[in-house]
């Protein structure tokens, strides 16, 4: 096994590296891969954007998250925020910081880089908690956002040209560490 590195990431940088690493990940074709593009970068654009990859000692981005903080005029905020009123959670979108994007190569899944990388991203936010939507189903990717304290807030949530639903989560911050059981009654999953 190769040994993996993770830090803060130049994204603008090695935004097609990265957009290779979403497409084998998530399956993206080409065309979406283009309109992804210019998404990430409008996206770096705001203040307080960052991104962290997971590279090989070669160099080799293998996995790669980013995030901002949450503005409610953005697009996405825009989409979920009717579901989170539904039921009652759209206070969520204050004083949060979004995970906008996070995929690891199925060939380093399950080695805890996922897990890496959204913990470092999420340690240098200075809001109190993290939003984040994903597919709506039992997936690894679900599994871990749970054991790191996210809990659903809204779901089925369907974007616009998305195939599938999802789910929008959140969690308090600092993210659960491995071994760190919430006690029974602490608020929102945290001791």
């Amino acid at each position: 096994m190769e040994n993996v590195v993770v830090g803060p990431l130049d994204l603008a940088a090695r935004v097609d590296e990265a957009l290779a690493v979403q497409a084998v990940a998530f399956g993206l074709g080409p065309e979406e891969v283009a309109i992804r593009r210019q998404i990430v970068l409008r996206h770096l654009g705001v203040p307080g954007a960052r991104a962290f990859g997971a590279q090989t000692a070669a160099g080799r981005l293998v996995g790669f998250v980013y995030g901002l903080p949450n503005d409610r005029t953005h697009w996405w905020s825009s989409v979920v925020q009717p579901y989170l009123r539904r039921t009652g959670n759209d206070h969520w979108l204050d004083d949060a910081f979004v995970i906008t994007e996070l995929h690891v190569l199925p060939d380093f899944q399950g080695r805890g880089i996922g897990r890496r990388l959204i913990t470092e991203i999420t340690d240098t936010a200075t809001e109190p908690r993290s939003i984040l939507s994903a597919i709506d189903g039992d997936s690894p990717a679900r599994h871990l956002y749970h054991h790191l304290g996210y809990r659903d807030l809204a779901r089925p949530v369907h974007f616009p040209s998305a195939s599938r639903p999802y789910a929008v989560m959140g969690a308090p911050l600092p993210l659960l560490r491995r071994g760190r059981m919430p006690l029974p009654g602490a608020r929102d999953g945290r001791e």
